[in-house]
């Protein structure tokens, strides 16, 4: 079948490539596992219609290496990445390296499927539908000091620097980083990156990676 759609699992952790491939299974994907990046770059199928579901810390080759290596290897499949471990430099990394989605561990197994079909079909993640009113809807609800902050935070700046940028102190940074996230229904930071770069509030490409 030429157009079956595949998603590629690649994560060391056995017990969560099978509950993901359970999920997947369930609402008719193929999915393929694969425990190492390496053992995924030497498998995979660069013309298939599919997508990859990498998961960022694993022994060896980790997620950000095994996404560097697809594109020296001109593999353009599309990458959603999975963590227990997010943070703004390496969420910034996995989008700059055009990444479409980064998801946290545990994740919402309806968030996870819809990223990934969305992915599959080259769809912009979050940018369809409700989603893409009520986020833009939250994001106006930002008062203009919350916005102040809100930016420089997305594009991987620290708290001190914003400090600095602004003219006020840290703690009352980090007071304002709590507002923004509560108003935005963020459980972490780079989740905001992932709002902001969906909203077209800021370019991937632009961020700082450090």
């Amino acid at each position: 079948m030429p157009d079956e759609q595949i998603v590629y699992v690649v994560d060391d952790d056995q017990g969560m490539r099978d509950s993901t491939l359970w999920l997947f299974e369930s609402v008719g994907l193929k999915a393929v596992p694969f425990s190492s990046g390496q053992a995924f770059l030497e498998a995979c199928d660069p013309k298939a219609n599919a997508c990859v579901l990498l998961d960022i810390r694993m022994p060896g080759m980790g997620g950000l290496h095994v996404q560097e290596e697809m594109r020296r290897r001109e593999i353009h499949l599309p990458v959603i990445f999975v963590s227990g471990h997010a943070d703004v430099p390496i969420v910034v990394r996995a989008f700059k390296a055009g990444a479409v989605d980064f998801i946290e561990k545990p994740y919402n197994e309806q968030l996870l499927l819809d990223s990934v079909q969305q992915a599959l079909n080259r769809q912009p993640v979050m940018m369809v539908g409700q989603h893409q009113s009520a986020l833009q809807e939250r994001l106006a609800s930002l008062t203009p000091r919350e916005q102040d902050v809100f930016l420089p935070l997305v594009q991987g700046y620290t708290n001190r620097e914003i400090a600095e940028q602004l003219g006020i102190s840290v703690k009352t940074v980090d007071l304002y980083r709590s507002r923004v996230m509560k108003r935005l229904a963020a459980d972490h930071l780079p989740a905001l990156v992932g709002m902001a770069i969906a909203a077209g509030m800021v370019d991937p490409l632009d961020l700082r990676a450090t």
